[in-house]
């Protein structure tokens, strides 16, 4: 078992920890985006609500064939709600994320005149848009640093990496936003997530070929 490393104990060593942490994950992910396909900020809506308890794979084989039979905001709106499950069945949970994208389309085009809105006030008025949901759309469409996007990686990275205490993500978010400078905001948690996705993984993360292990001292770490 690696040696766990002492934790900083002063406001100068955790900033200079988290510079160090930011550094290494912009090493290894200079560029990276959001992993859903998506032509348009709708698209992209549509797809965020459709990983929910998903993967982003299973979700980008699923809209291409989605948005070719539905090319339009008005075509979502007006769709069965049955026919759109069926649509969407292999995506998991489709009943609720079939109500969902329909109940976004209507208020997208009955509130905002058909385009998706950019503040984070008025997305998550949308239905299916809660916080995450709304930051990957905000952040990634327009640009708009409205907040930190904490998924299921992000959560378990940051508890291991102790950037929070917190397991509810609200509260996740919260301490990152105040941690980061909003300018990294956007591309902090696109890192994360696929930092989570290729070496912290959530059973026996691949300590031995992480850039950051100096860095962490998880109770979760294992020998290489």
């Amino acid at each position: 078992m690696p040696q766990k490393k002492p934790k900083p104990r002063t406001a100068a060593e955790r900033k200079s920890r988290l510079t160090k942490i930011l550094a290494g994950l912009d090493k290894l992910y200079p560029n990276v985006t959001c992993a859903l396909h998506h032509e348009s900020a709708w698209q992209l809506l549509v797809a965020t609500i459709l990983s929910a308890q998903c993967t982003d794979e299973r979700v980008n084989k699923v809209t291409p064939g989605l948005f070719a039979k539905y090319p339009r905001i008005e075509d979502f709106a007006a769709v069965n709600q049955g026919e759109l499950a069926q649509d969407i069945r292999s995506t998991g949970f489709f009943n609720n994320k079939a109500k969902s994208v329909i109940g976004a389309a209507r208020t997208v085009l009955q509130n905002f005149g058909g385009q998706l809105p950019r503040t984070i006030e008025e997305m998550l008025t949308i239905p299916g848009a809660a916080r995450k949901t709304a930051n990957v759309v905000l952040g990634t469409a327009f640009g708009i640093a409205s907040g930190v996007v904490v998924d299921t990686h992000v959560q378990r990275i940051t508890g291991r990496l102790d950037l929070t205490k917190h397991q509810d993500p609200v509260k996740i978010e919260r301490d990152l936003m105040a941690m980061l400078p909003q300018s990294r905001w956007i591309l902090f948690s696109h890192q994360l997530i696929h930092f989570g996705r290729s070496i912290c993984v959530a059973r026996r993360p691949k300590c031995g070929e992480c850039p950051l292990a100096a860095l962490c001292y998880s109770k979760d770490k294992v020998a290489p």
